[in-house]
């Protein structure tokens, strides 16, 4: 089956959380270029809790010059040592980075067909990268989409165990200003996803 026979078969709600994880994902494996930043002023959401994150996130993101982005980003995960918060399934997990939750990880990614690529040096385990692996799932990017049983257990397994303390962390973070609006709609997005998967489990 073709890339684009594939992508037929992924429902438009689907193509939308592909497309939430994927922006996410951005947002957090890089400092926000102008480019981003005018695509993230020009989104809109709805009146819900995550619509709501939406706008805010739009609203700063409207208000941010990308130095300032730049500065931010490197004191929240990069720093002189390292920065406000690591990012990393391990750390929040066990405490200490390149631990069980990289191994179980890596584990995974071989059996879904998912390499690191070449120019990326941080451990698979970031949020960036689980965001975008997500996404990645969802519309087939690694070849067929991934069924539903199997986003729900790469999300419970790798995931929902750390991302809402992260993204809430990443919200109250004291050198966070765009970074905070981020976190905002990453902790919506992880509840609705951690309810979905849990209505449609058998």
């Amino acid at each position: 089956m073709t890339a684009a026979a594939q992508s037929l078969d992924v429902s438009a709600e689907d193509r939308l959380r592909a497309d939430l994880y994927n922006y996410l994902g951005l947002l957090l494996a890089r400092p926000a270029d102008q480019v981003l930043l005018e695509q993230t002023s020009a989104l809109a959401g709805d009146q819900s809790p995550i619509g709501e994150a939406i706008n805010g996130l739009a609203r700063v993101a409207k208000a941010t010059k990308p130095k300032s982005a730049e500065r931010e980003f490197n004191a929240l995960f990069i720093g002189l040592g390292r920065g406000e918060l690591l990012p990393y399934a391990s750390y929040y997990l066990t405490g200490f980075l390149n631990e069980k939750p990289l191994a179980n990880l890596r584990r995974d990614m071989v059996s879904l067909q998912m390499t690191r690529a070449d120019n990326v040096f941080e451990p698979e385990d970031s949020m960036a990268s689980l965001m975008e692996m997500m996404g990645s799932m969802i519309v087939g990017r690694f070849g067929a989409p991934v069924s539903l049983d199997q986003q729900r257990t790469f999300f419970n397994n790798h995931v929902a165990p750390w991302a809402t303390h992260f993204y809430a962390d990443l919200e109250a973070a004291k050198t966070s200003v765009l970074y905070a609006s981020v976190g905002a709609v990453g902790r919506e997005f992880m509840a609705i996803e951690k309810e979905a998967f849990r209505m449609t489990a058998d």
